[in-house]
C-alpha cells in the first residue's frame, strides 16, 4: 500500500502460535482486487518440506519459488525459477535467533520480485513491528535482500 498498489492478504495457522503449518496468500496489484483468494499463485515461499509439497502444485509453472535449503531437505522439480536461501540458517548466524528468519525471507522476496520497492517494506516494517525490535529486523531484512543475489539455483 506504501507503492500506492492494493493489497489483501489471507491466512490460516494450525492451533499452536509457532512451529505449526501455517499459509499466507497476498495478492498485490495495480487495481483493484475483486477475489481476494489466490488459485494459481506467481510467487511461492516454502519453508518447510510439507508445504512445499502441500503447495507446489498451486504455483505456476513459470513463477518463482523461494525455499530455504535447510528446512527443505527434498529438491522440488519445478520448472521455474527457484531460489535458496538460506534464511533459517543466516538468522541463527547473523542475529543470534531464528525468530527473524521471516524477515531474511522477506528482502529476498522483495529482492527477487520487485513487486514493491525496498523503501515501502521497510517503512511497512516499521508501522508494524515495535520499537524495540525495528533495528534487528530492518537488519534481517537487508541480510535477505543480500542473500536472494547470491542464491538463485536451477
Amino acid at each position: 500500500m506504501h507503492d500506492g498498489k492494493y493489497a489483501v492478504q489471507t491466512s490460516s495457522y494450525g492451533a499452536e502460535a509457532r512451529g505449526t503449518t501455517a499459509k499466507s496468500d497476498i495478492i498485490i496489484s495495480e487495481r483493484n482486487i475483486a477475489f481476494p483468494q489466490v488459485r494459481n499463485c506467481n510467487i511461492l515461499i516454502a519453508m518447510s518440506q510439507t508445504a512445499l509439497q502441500n503447495h507446489l502444485k498451486s504455483l505456476r509453472e513459470d513463477g518463482s519459488l523461494l525455499v530455504d535449503p535447510d528446512l527443505i531437505k527434498e529438491a522440488p522439480r519445478f520448472p521455474g525459477k527457484i531460489f535458496n536461501i538460506p534464511a533459517n540458517r543466516t538468522s541463527g548466524e547473523e542475529l543470534g535467533s531464528t525468530l527473524y528468519t521471516n524477515m531474511i525471507m522477506l528482502g529476498a522476496l522483495t529482492s527477487v520480485t520487485g513487486v514493491v520497492t525496498v523503501e515501502a517494506v521497510e517503512r511497512s516494517i516499521g508501522d508494524y513491528v515495535g520499537p524495540s525490535e525495528l533495528k534487528k529486523n530492518l537488519k534481517a531484512f537487508k541480510l535477505g535482500l543480500s542473500l536472494s543475489a547470491k542464491t538463485w539455483s536451477q
